[in-house]
This record gives C-alpha cells, structure tokens and sequence, in this order.
C-alpha cells in the first residue's frame, strides 16, 4: 500500500466533509455547543482518521476495517441529519 493516506481521493473528500461540518455546525444554537454539534463533529473527524489509519496498516483486511469504520461515522452523521419522519 506504497502510497501516503494524504494521495487517497476518499481522505481528501473526507476532510473536505469535515470543514463543512464544521461549517454548518458553527450555525446551530449555541445550546447545541456540547451536544449534537459535539457529536456530528467527533463523528466527521473519525472518517479522515480512520481512513489515514487503515491505510497504514499492513493488510487489506485491516484497511477494509478502518474504511468500515469510517463508513459507520458517516450514517451516525447522515441519522443525526435525519428528521424523525424519514
């Protein structure tokens, strides 16, 4: 897996993501500062990082584990975004 996480199209996306979570986020209420925008941002950090870390793993069955739990980040935010009649 020569390559650095940094050259991997998915973590460049990935980070972009994360800027604008922050972003949106910087919107809510300021009630909000320690409970869903904690959490959304948390959740948006761990698909970049997860990402950086699989790929310097050793195998692709780890990389595939990290890439799952990156993808697992990503429906914890999709949820949060989610009205209750969706």
């Amino acid at each position: 897996m020569g390559r650095s996480y940094r050259d991997l199209i998915a973590w460049q996306k990935a980070m972009k993501f994360v800027t604008d979570i922050y972003e949106v986020t910087q919107r809510f209420p300021s009630e909000e500062r320690y409970g869903i925008t904690n959490q959304l941002r948390r959740a948006a950090v761990s698909v970049p990082s997860n990402i950086a870390e699989g790929q310097a793993r050793f195998s692709q069955k780890e990389f595939h584990h990290f890439l799952s739990q990156a993808r697992g980040s990503l429906v914890e935010i999709e949820t949060s975004f989610l009205s209750p009649e969706t």
